[in-house]
């Protein structure tokens, strides 16, 4: 028995020392190889942290359902970590990316030491609209009209400190309005609250998107919009950001990222049908006629950018609503927040 045990030794070393080398070389990592697509055929596994479940991150999802990610060697999970917790997650590390504003980015820089550092951008319009209850809308739509109608109104402005409720106090400043005084701002955390607390009076006004907007319209709570935030134009209000580490250790991985982001921004753009179904299938119990509704509304207000770029004039708009607000105070630069070498690089 000896003699057998001592002729199979060499044998059992050589064995343990081919699963150590192979165990090396995977690099021990629970998320696989940055150079997933060439490793074997695993996918590197990457979570995308979101606010909510919105119409306006289509092309993230469409970039999932229709294999934009996986052809490149990627897994994507998109995770819901609302309140806030969505730009939390990446600091934490608990996700690799968000989308979200590149404003929230910038309050959770300070004295971060892996500033969050926007990628590539997908929403380039502040995606919010006000709706007041059905039939009581402003008799215009003139700075003047606007000010007297919302004078002394019950708003539902959603969670303090998230973009929409900024954009309404933002409007508000501008007319002339004390946010704190001349209205009264609700501030739910749930946004999913908003027709509901108009439809039973706990609100005059709401502001939201889609598919709330025509969720409230089929239930006759709310007429169309009376004012939308787009018209500021230019906004970097949901970008796909990551850990400047990131950026630094992982750029292989960013550049596939963001090549599959801005496939899917061109498909949206281009393939109306692609878009339909991919929007029916991530929100399955939305009507058809609110799933048209919402596409019709995101194509009229140019809703999604076209190329992935965060020009300077996105994030100056952005963080002007976050300064005149008193949220942000300090100074930024368009560097400290916004790298757009991966997608200069994209397709080239």
């Amino acid at each position: 028995m000896y003699k057998k045990m001592t002729k199979l030794l060499p044998l059992l070393l050589a064995m343990i020392m081919i699963v150590s080398i192979l165990s090396a070389c995977s690099g021990g990592n629970a998320g696989g190889s940055a150079n997933a697509a060439s490793d074997g055929g695993r996918l590197r596994k990457l979570v995308i942290a979101e606010p909510l479940h919105s119409t306006g991150y289509l092309p993230l999802y469409v970039a999932q359902r229709e294999g934009y990610f996986e052809k490149r060697g990627l897994e994507v999970e998109v995770i819901q970590a609302a309140g806030g917790a969505h730009v939390a997650a990446v600091v934490s590390g608990d996700a690799w990316a968000v989308i979200g504003g590149t404003e929230s980015n910038a309050l959770a820089n300070n004295n971060n030491s892996d500033p969050i550092i926007s990628v590539v951008n997908v929403v380039n319009r502040a995606n919010v609209y006000l709706m007041a209850k059905k039939g009581t809308g402003p008799a215009g739509s003139s700075p003047e009209e606007l000010k007297a109608f919302l004078q002394g109104k019950k708003i539902n402005a959603g969670r303090h400190g998230g973009t929409p409720n900024l954009l309404t106090r933002y409007l508000l400043i501008q007319l002339g309005l004390d946010p704190e005084k001349d209205v009264q701002l609700l501030e739910p955390a749930d946004a999913s609250t908003v027709v509901t607390m108009v439809q039973q009076g706990a609100a005059d006004i709401a502001n939201g998107a889609e598919p709330q907007i025509s969720d409230g319209i089929a239930k006759e709570v709310w007429d169309e919009p009376f004012y939308k935030f787009h018209d500021l134009g230019d906004f970097s209000y949901s970008v796909l950001s990551v850990k400047k580490s990131t950026i630094e250790k992982e750029p292989e991985t960013v550049q596939n990222f963001t090549d599959a982001i801005i496939e899917a921004l061109q498909a949206v753009q281009t393939d109306k049908e692609l878009a339909k179904r991919n929007l029916k299938a991530e929100f399955p119990t939305l009507s058809d006629e609110a799933i048209q509704a919402s596409l019709d509304r995101a194509y009229e207000d140019h809703l999604w950018s076209l190329d992935g770029m965060i020009s300077e004039t996105a994030l100056d708009t952005d963080m002007d609503v976050m300064i005149q607000t008193g949220i942000f105070k300090g100074d930024y630069t368009y560097d400290g927040l916004v790298d757009m070498q991966f997608v200069e690089r994209s397709g080239q």
